[in-house]
């Protein structure tokens, strides 16, 4: 356990960008990229994998998952839009975030929604969901290795480490699911005039 404890700190899970990171001056695309660059770096599995590129902002951009900018800038609420886009991408096709935002981005550009406070409960929530993760990853290595036990051959650690894949990846796909389930009631919602800005 301690072996992958190792990992999770390693991997930095526990990163966020922050409120007092964002700048409250706009910031050019350059500036942005260093600021995720900073973030997430550690997250990134190869030292060649970017964190976020022009290309990848200019693709959010045209598919209108975030709002326009103006004169080249990014405002703190496009950053707030872009760290969600982020950590949602990884699970979501690009048109299942942009359903996903699109709410939000309203509300934003109407001026009804406090999005720093928004954006505190989910760093809130992200960072019980560490804890969670660390708990949650022991119980499903627990449940390997007994199972592992039961085995005649177990043939070293390889076959302990692959039912630890199957089951973190098993996980994270029930997650997935769950989340892209939540996404198509979104899109219902939207599509029947029933999500709750028109009430």
């Amino acid at each position: 356990m301690e072996e992958i404890k190792k990992m999770i700190k390693e991997i930095g899970i526990d990163r966020q960008i922050t409120l007092e990171e964002i700048p409250d001056i706009d910031l050019y695309i350059d500036q942005v990229i260093q600021l995720f660059d900073k973030t997430y770096s550690s997250f990134q599995r190869n030292e060649d994998d970017k964190v976020l590129t022009k290309t990848m902002i200019n693709n959010y951009a045209k598919a209108k998952i975030f709002f326009p900018i103006k004169n080249k800038k990014y405002s703190k609420e496009h950053i707030i839009l872009i760290s969600l886009i982020y950590q949602l991408k990884s699970g979501l096709t690009l048109n299942d975030i942009k359903a996903t935002l699109q709410e939000l981005n309203h509300r934003i550009l109407q001026g009804t929604i406090d999005l720093e406070a928004f954006y505190q409960s989910y760093l809130n929530t992200m960072e019980k969901n560490v804890q969670f993760f660390t708990g949650e990853v022991e119980e499903r290595m627990n449940a390997a290795n007994e199972e592992i036990e039961k085995f005649p051959n177990k043939n070293g650690d390889y076959l302990q480490k692959l039912l630890y894949i199957t089951s973190f990846i098993s996980m994270s796909n029930f997650y997935r699911r769950l989340a892209e389930e939540i996404v198509d009631e979104l899109i219902d919602a939207e599509e029947t005039g029933d999500s709750d800005k028109k009430k």
